[in-house]
């Protein structure tokens, strides 16, 4: 059995990692020309890119600096031109990470998610945010894309299955249709089950109804090379697994057994419930 290298960072280490990986950005983004394009993120250029990531960071200074109220005092952040979007930037980090500061991780917060609310959740989430745009920013600019290692690459995958992609509302309910498919990190000793099936119930509060289809997490171990019963598995380093699963790299450096089709169901499924 491969060693299980789980990452369990305390919340300094996600402030750490906001605060590295929103630099790399930031570094990365003055370097390259404002129109350059982002290659994993349609039409966006490099300029859209700095402003997206700040004022991602704006919006959740605020919500944590409110906590535990809602984000409905929120302010959208002003958009500033092109020559000013990176120092904008680098000030929404600033300004999140000193709100983070100031609360403890356990503390009450708002969040989107069922997983969430604490600011412990908001924690690993914006690490997660300013690691997966510092590729961008870093493919924007032409520069090498750093590696930030296995233990925190692995944390990325179970970040993205678990937060991103799965999690239930209590009014709504998981209908697995059979269907499942195996991700393996061969270099963290970490494996995850995904489960296909359909998203249903009514939105308490707009009616909304959902029948969709979805993915769940329904299983994740240190790997032991069970046989279970899945259509495939994907296997390779974290670093290479993660950057597939958020769209920032091909499967050319993972290999796959089974079936192809169910692979290409799940970028299907993450893409959905990534947008």
């Amino acid at each position: 059995m491969t060693q299980d290298t789980t990452y369990r960072p305390s919340p300094a280490s996600y402030a750490q990692v906001i605060a590295q990986e929103s630099a790399r950005a930031a570094d990365a983004l003055d370097a390259a020309a404002p129109t350059a394009p982002v290659p994993s993120c349609g039409d966006w250029s490099a300029a859209d890119l700095a402003f997206h990531l700040g004022e991602v960071q704006d919006f959740w200074s605020q919500v944590v600096g409110n906590a535990p109220v809602g984000p409905d005092g929120v302010q959208d952040a002003e958009r500033p031109p092109d020559g000013e979007v990176v120092a904008f930037l680098r000030a929404r980090t600033r300004a999140l990470l000193a709100a983070l500061a100031a609360h403890d991780p356990q503390d009450a917060c708002w969040s989107w998610s069922p997983t969430g609310g604490t600011v412990s959740w908001v924690l690993r989430r914006q690490a997660h945010e300013a690691l997966v745009h510092r590729v961008d920013a870093e493919q924007a600019a032409g520069l090498p894309v750093g590696d930030p290692g296995t233990a925190l690459a692995a944390d990325g995958v179970d970040e993205m299955l678990t937060v991103m992609v799965s999690g239930l509302p209590p009014w709504a309910t998981f209908d697995p249709d059979g269907q499942r498919v195996r991700l393996h990190a061969t270099d963290a000793g970490r494996e995850w089950v995904m489960a296909f099936g359909r998203f249903r119930g009514t939105s308490p509060t707009t009616g909304t109804q959902y029948d969709d289809e979805c993915a769940e997490l329904v299983g994740g171990a240190p790997w032991e090379g069970e046989d279970d019963d899945v259509a495939a598995t994907v296997s390779g380093a974290a670093w290479d697994l993660g950057r597939w699963l958020w769209g920032r790299a091909t499967r050319d450096a993972l290999a796959l057994e089974g079936d192809a089709a169910a692979v290409d169901r799940l970028r299907s499924v993450i893409v959905d419930s990534t947008q």
